[in-house]
């Protein structure tokens, strides 16, 4: 009976977006010259103001990732962008490299956001006021605040082999980045939201509040 009305209820949504995909083209088919002209001058200028916002992305160091010498830095980066990642590594740590060969992919996709790594071992200060206690850690902030965190691989399958577009999935559920795909399923996923065990597992459960991580884990390392 739930299934006879679920399908009957896709059958009219999917009616009504037909609907309004013949009205569109209709509309567009019943230009006048006028109209058209003033569409393409409002395309035209909407392409301009995204080349413009791109060159000033550019300027303020989107598209590359890279490090961040000391704390002050780093809340100057903050300020400068809307959207930040930020990566707390180590240089003994092996995973924290893992890390930045995904984040190098991402930066040069995801221009409308800044990707950055700090050493943690040279901002115990930036690290204890953020309460970051494991290797690495991934911060996302956005207009100058931290919104969420990725702490070592958990909420990415806990393995090392995860995939970068996984990555991108999982730091696009806090709205730091452009996403196109579905955000209530990871990337590769099977079988949906069927297994509730594996979506906590990869992070598509509830969403973490950053002000009540679980801190009790007092290790630094995920490799130790």
């Amino acid at each position: 009976m739930a299934e006879n009305a679920l399908t009957q209820h896709l059958v009219e949504a999917t009616k009504v977006v037909e609907s309004q995909v013949d009205d569109e083209i209709h509309r567009l088919e019943t230009m006048d010259e006028d109209e058209m002209e003033i569409l393409r001058q409002r395309r035209l200028e909407a392409l301009k103001k995204q080349s413009k916002q791109k060159e000033q992305w550019l300027q303020s160091g989107h598209g590359q990732y890279y490090e961040v010498p000391d704390e002050k830095e780093f809340f100057a980066e903050c300020k400068k962008s809307k959207n930040v990642v930020c990566h707390f590594y180590r240089d003994s740590t092996e995973r924290c490299k893992i890390i930045d060969k995904h984040l190098e992919l991402l930066a040069r996709k995801h221009l409308e956001t800044k990707f950055i790594k700090i050493n943690a071992e040279r901002s115990k200060f930036l690290v204890d006021r953020l309460r970051i206690v494991v290797l690495p850690t991934i911060c996302l902030a956005k207009d100058g605040k931290t919104v969420d965190y990725v702490v070592g691989f958990d909420d990415l399958g806990g393995s090392d082999d995860f995939s970068t577009e996984m990555l991108e999935w999982r730091i696009a559920r806090t709205d730091v980045i452009n996403y196109s795909g579905d955000l209530m399923v990871p990337p590769g996923s099977e079988g949906g939201r069927k297994d509730s065990k594996k979506s906590v597992i990869l992070g598509y459960g509830p969403k973490k509040n950053i002000r009540g991580r679980n801190d009790d884990n007092s290790e630094d390392d995920e490799d130790d």
